[in-house]
Order: C-alpha cells, then sequence, then structure tokens
C-alpha cells in the first residue's frame, strides 16, 4: 500500500510531466491543452495508484485497471479526432491525429507513474516532447519547399 507521501509525489510528479507537454500543446493552440494532460495524466495514476490502496499489493487487477484506463482513453482521443469538412484543401484531411496521440502518451506517462516506474515515464515524457518539437509539421514543411 502507498503511502502518503508516496501518493502526494506520484501525483505531482505526473501533473508535472503531463503539464510540460500539456504545455506545448497551449502553445500550438491545440485542443486538448495544459488542463487536459494534466488531468489525463492524474487520473491514470490515481487509478493505480487506487488499486495499489485497496489491495495492498501489485497484482493482476492493476493490469487489468492499466488496460481499462486505455480504451478509455482511446475514444477519448477518437474525439479529437475530426475529418476535413469538404473545402478545397481540406477535405481529405484529418486533423487531431497527433492530439489523440499525446493524449494516449499521457495516460501512459501517469500509468507509469503510478506504478512508480519513473524513469520509464520521464524518459518518455522526454521524448514525447521532443517529437512534439522537433518533429513539427510545419517546420518539416518549410524545409522540405526551400
Amino acid at each position: 500500500m502507498p503511502t502518503l507521501l508516496q501518493i502526494i509525489f506520484r501525483l505531482a510528479l505526473s501533473a508535472g510531466l503531463c503539464g510540460i507537454i500539456g504545455l506545448e500543446r497551449e502553445y500550438r493552440h491545440k485542443p486538448a491543452g495544459l488542463r487536459t494532460n494534466i488531468l489525463v495524466g492524474m487520473g491514470s495514476t490515481l487509478v493505480i495508484l487506487m488499486s495499489l490502496y485497496a489491495t495492498g499489493q501489485d497484482n493482476g487487477d492493476i493490469l487489468r485497471l492499466a488496460s481499462g484506463v486505455i480504451t478509455g482513453i482511446g475514444f477519448l482521443g477518437a474525439g479529437v479526432i475530426i475529418r476535413g469538412q469538404g473545402g478545397q484543401n481540406d477535405e481529405d484531411m484529418v486533423h487531431g491525429i497527433t492530439t489523440a496521440a499525446t493524449i494516449w502518451i499521457v495516460a501512459v506517462i501517469g500509468l507509469a507513474v503510478g506504478l512508480g516506474f519513473y524513469f520509464g515515464a520521464i524518459t518518455a515524457a522526454v521524448i514525447a516532447l521532443a517529437v512534439l518539437y522537433g518533429l513539427n509539421s510545419e517546420r518539416i514543411r518549410n524545409k522540405i519547399s526551400k
């Protein structure tokens, strides 16, 4: 069973890691920004912490709960994906794929923090930020067109 300090630390770490990713989304004016990413990450962490608290041990129930979180996040992610409404350049465009993927990775980071897998959570957050900042589609398009 996690101690009070472990619960506080894990929720705070989850909020911090997911908040940094959320800031990037907020900076780019995307629909799921700072608050959404923090809430998704902390919610995922809390699901794991509740299981650890209720059972007092790390057993198979945690994996079932984690699976449920991932499934639920899939539905949330599907809600942010929008197909173009038929404009000349927009009719076949799909928007929100990166935002949906960001919500998914934030949920997984939250699960990792909840389980105490800090190294994996921090590494995933750093790599996700590198991908979001470094592989910006606008920046790539500008370099290709030059």
